[in-house]
């Protein structure tokens, strides 16, 4: 077998069935998987088309798939056969070849967009393919669950899906500045690296990463407990507080509040293991910050109280005033302006004083 072939453009160049066993020089297994995917599915929709018989047609597709499925498995195994020596000598001749580290970490990480890709790029095979079948294995489970069952509560187990696709993708980033800081890559799964924590007494990477999907979770698990609790908070504490004060327009801070606990979560846990732990919170419980959120819990508990107790008994003894009304007319969307000028006003100021305390420090 040539070795300067490469071992990911074989992998693409297989989707079309086949065609990456070509590549490799394998002629017997290129020939004869395109012929019985191309030749069994045109056979098959043909007979199904001429017999009227829609559920032949399905099987015949179900049929190609796998059929595809096999393919790419097979020449996977055959990648993760290649022993070490070969694996060394295609290293280097791609090193010889001069590709440069900006142009392995650019196209690792525009692979890593599909998961398993970006670590094939690393050579890590096995760690790869356990992230492509995770992905595309939950996705065919789930569809084949719910034409079975004919029950569509299964399809929300896909919701796993962004964060094996998360996970994966910083992964590989991950790795690929690990290969170039020059630290060696060991190829395992994801679950070989979770047992190797239960055994050596560490907590759990995957578990963290997964925990991590709820706010504030995964940085709890990991044993930062301010920083996790208040990331909680704010999740949750932005849910109430926008409904109780009926202020949709704000809806788009939870999904930033969330891909920011999401994403700290994912470096907190690259940190832990190799970096020292600390536990620094969101906000500072003392100083300038307290006193504005003691501001805010006794602004919204005296809205609160005055919307539900105060405002209904004055509706029902004076319904002239429409106080109920009035309220949501106008000052709900006082209260929206407020917030957006002042936030904005903060914003333009801020750094006027930063650069006020760099030019003191150079000084």
């Amino acid at each position: 077998m040539p070795f300067e072939r490469n071992r990911l453009l074989a992998l693409l160049l297989n989707f079309i069935p086949g065609v990456g066993h070509l590549y490799w020089g394998k002629k017997g297994r290129g020939i004869t998987y395109p012929i019985l995917f191309f030749g069994g599915l045109l056979f098959g929709i043909a007979v199904a088309m001429a017999a009227d018989i829609g559920e032949l047609a399905m099987v015949t597709l179900i049929a190609a798939i796998i059929l595809w499925l096999i393919s790419m498995f097979d020449l996977l195994i055959m990648m993760l056969r290649e022993s070490p020596e070969e694996r060394a000598y295609r290293e280097h001749v791609r090193q010889m070849s001069g590709e440069g580290r900006e142009s392995e970490k650019f196209f690792t990480i525009l692979l890593s967009f599909v998961p398993g890709l970006g670590h094939f790029q690393l050579g890590l095979m096995q760690r790869g393919l356990s992230f492509l079948i995770a992905f595309f294995g939950l996705i065919t489970m789930m569809f084949f669950v719910t034409g079975i069952t004919h029950e569509s509560v299964f399809l929300l187990f896909l919701g796993l899906l962004p964060i094996i696709w998360l996970y994966s993708m910083f992964d590989a980033v991950q790795l690929v500045h690990r290969k170039l800081a020059g630290e060696p890559l060991v190829d395992r799964t994801p679950f070989d690296d979770w047992e190797a924590g239960r055994i050596e007494g560490r907590r759990s990477k995957v578990l963290a990463t997964l925990l991590s999907a709820f706010p504030g979770a995964g940085q709890m698990y990991l044993g930062l407990q301010k920083r996790g609790l208040q990331m909680m908070a704010l999740f949750l504490g932005s849910f109430y507080v926008i409904d109780v004060l009926r202020l949709s327009v704000f809806l788009f801070i939870i999904p930033i509040i969330w891909f920011y606990c999401f994403f700290d979560g994912l470096q907190q846990t690259s940190r832990y293991g190799i970096l020292p732990m600390e536990d620094h919170p969101l906000i500072q419980t003392r100083g300038e910050y307290q006193h504005w959120l003691g501001i805010m819990l006794i602004v919204l508990g005296v809205y609160f109280v005055g919307m539900e107790l105060i405002v209904p008994v004055l509706d029902a003894n004076f319904p002239d005033l429409r106080l109920h009304l009035r309220i949501e007319k106008y000052l709900r969307p006082t209260i929206v302006a407020v917030l957006l000028i002042g936030g904005g006003i903060k914003l333009l100021a801020r750094p006027k004083r930063r650069d006020v305390f760099w030019s003191d420090g150079d000084i």
